[in-house]
């Protein structure tokens, strides 16, 4: 079995693998270029030569939790480094940043993310889900198929929208942000994949980066301007960052809940959508699965609307949206630098050193798990997820960084499974399971399209 927490050997000095040793994988395909570095070095540092640029690359879950959770004080966001610079165009330095500005707005936004705050919103996203699911009944009427992740975002943006923006966004615009937000991700690629580029350099994609932000800027900036007289009698997601103080008293500025909002609107949308969008060509590939999860919804739900008692008890649902986010991890790669020289294992870390983490190398290593790119549910089972590493599976990061949205996620995405597959059953004209396309975030390399099909149960109330 393999094995994420037993003996490990330190390297004493980290492997170093040069740009020309890798280039010829990385073109042909770049995640799984990444994935055998991690494979052929079985969790020992990592130092990619990249010419002038040569950061670290941290797989064993050990040196995960060092990084992200023990010495987290340490190792701060980049804000200027690897990764990181083309994306803060977009985002800004707020939630997704470090200081105060980050601690005022975690501060402020943490309590609406709590098991007990998300818990007492389902009931409300549930109807927002059910809703939004009885429009895919003319295109099941007509036989027509689907484009499941327009459909997804569909269904997402009516459930977020209502509970967490108070419906200050309207389903359109929220599809036009979230459209944006898939350009953006597209767009960064090559300030991604040359890091050390000056941002006066001109690349490809930077026309496009541009364009996409100001279609994010038109939808959500006059809302956040709209809302800060009133921030005081509202408890949605801008009210509560216009609420926001730093730690000497001072009042997020306009740019800063902009840029926060834009933040949580991507981390309250991306992940649901596009994890879900790999589910059903692994469910046609395994009906072993996809019947477990009929009969689980069928025993737990029945013909009726999911609700808030029932999510708790689909536990299985829960064990395969865990395993989609262990081989898809929206947030693939999580950099940090030095603050202050460190030793990790045995191997000294200068200052100033650019660390890159990655859920997706260290989630399919065979060092910490059996048969590593198979679809397996089962990996799962209490029983095994606490003989694991608690950073054998970190999808949503960890640490004071952990990413707030993570229960949200499990209880949205429980929901539109449940609630989708109570109805329907499905058919895939193209089979196999889509690729991974690396970008700012991490997306499957194509659409999935589906017929819907008629599910053999009673609709719904």
């Amino acid at each position: 079995m393999a094995d994420s927490s037993g003996p490990y050997r330190p390297a004493g000095r980290p492997h170093t693998v040069p740009l020309r040793q890798i280039l010829p994988a990385v073109l042909r395909d770049p995640a799984r270029a990444l994935i055998d570095v991690g494979n052929r070095t079985g969790g020992d540092l990592v130092r990619l030569n990249l010419g002038s640029f040569r950061p670290y690359l941290v797989t064993h879950p050990r040196h995960v939790q060092h990084v992200l959770r023990d010495r987290a004080d340490n190792y701060e966001r980049a804000g200027d480094g690897l990764f990181w610079r083309p994306v803060k165009r977009l985002f800004g330095e707020g939630i997704l940043g470090e200081g105060q500005i980050w601690s005022a707005s975690r501060r402020m936004l943490q309590p609406m993310f709590t098991a007990k705050r998300v818990e007492a919103l389902v009931d409300g996203m549930a109807d927002a889900v059910r809703d939004a699911v009885d429009e895919l009944d003319e295109p099941y009427r007509a036989g027509r198929p689907v484009d499941i992740g327009v459909e997804q975002a569909r269904i997402v943006s009516r459930a977020i929208m209502k509970v967490l923006f108070a419906d200050r966004i309207s389903v359109p615009d929220a599809m036009r942000v979230i459209d944006a937000q898939d350009r953006i991700a597209t767009a960064v690629i090559p300030r991604i994949v040359v890091p050390f580029a000056p941002l006066s350099l001109p690349m490809p994609g930077d026309r496009a980066f541009r364009r996409a932000v100001r279609v994010v800027d038109d939808v959500l900036v006059p809302i956040v301007r709209q809302t800060r007289d009133a921030a005081d009698q509202g408890d949605d997601i801008i009210s509560t960052l216009w609420r926001a103080r730093t730690d000497d008293g001072r009042q997020l500025d306009e740019r800063q809940v902009r840029n926060d909002t834009v933040a949580m609107f991507a981390a309250t949308t991306e992940t649901t959508i596009n994890v879900l969008t790999w589910a059903w060509p692994h469910l046609h590939q395994h009906p072993e699965v996809a019947e477990r999860l009929y009969a689980e919804i069928d025993a737990v739900v029945g013909a009726g609307p999911v609700r808030r008692e029932h999510l708790n008890r689909l536990t299985y649902t829960r064990m395969v949206l865990d395993e989609l986010l262990r081989l898809y991890p929206i947030g693939w790669i999580i950099p940090r630098r030095a603050v202050a020289a460190d030793v990790i294992d045995g191997v000294p870390i200068e200052a100033g050193a650019t660390i890159a983490v990655s859920p997706l190398i260290t989630q399919r290593m065979r060092q910490f798990w059996d048969r590593p790119d198979e679809f397996d549910p089962e990996r799962f089972r209490p029983e095994r997820v606490r003989a694991r590493h608690r950073y054998a599976h970190f999808p949503f990061g960890g640490g004071p960084h952990q990413c707030l949205g993570m229960y949200l996620f499990y209880l949205e995405a429980q929901l539109i499974l449940a609630t989708m597959l109570s109805r329907y059953r499905f058919r895939l004209d193209r089979t196999d399971v889509p690729g991974l396309r690396l970008a700012a975030a991490l997306r499957p390399r194509r659409r999935v399209e589906l017929t819907l099909l008629a599910a053999g149960r009673a609709e719904p109330a």
